[in-house]
């Protein structure tokens, strides 16, 4: 199953939790793992502080000045960084789920990672009963 997105900067960070939660919910999945797939060579998904939303506006300080849009890139797209970015951030993420919740700290939150927009993009979801995991 697939969540639609629509960003709507260059680059973001979209918090993802709740409409993760909501598909769960919606699904009646209780118990298990959450596998989430990025299909996009530009962006990525990572997990990180929800509460604070200086925390994304940080992270993507530092990641634009790490991999800047100006620079030598051979890629002819014009996207080079966006690709470098999604590599560093990368296209998965493992989840467990408790009580139909996702299994996260106090603090943090799912985050679509956004460096080549905006665009329509897509999360992939695959649930995995915890009984099939040994």
């Amino acid at each position: 199953m697939d969540i639609e997105l629509r960003t709507e900067a260059r680059t973001q960070m979209l918090d993802v939790t709740a409409r993760i939660e909501e598909r769960l919910h919606r699904e009646g999945f209780e118990e298990g793992f959450c596998f989430l797939y990025v299909p996009h060579t530009t962006a990525a998904i990572t997990i990180n502080e929800s509460a604070d939303p200086a925390v994304k506006a940080d992270i993507l300080m530092v990641v634009n000045q790490l991999v800047p849009w100006e620079a030598d890139y051979r890629h002819r797209e014009g996207n080079s960084p966006a690709h470098v970015k999604a590599s560093l951030f990368g296209a998965s993420e493992l989840i467990a789920v408790e009580k139909g919740r996702l299994v996260l700290g106090t603090w943090q939150g799912v985050f679509f990672c956004e460096f080549d927009g905006p665009r329509k993009r897509r999360l992939t979801l695959r649930l995995s009963n915890a009984a099939l995991i040994r």
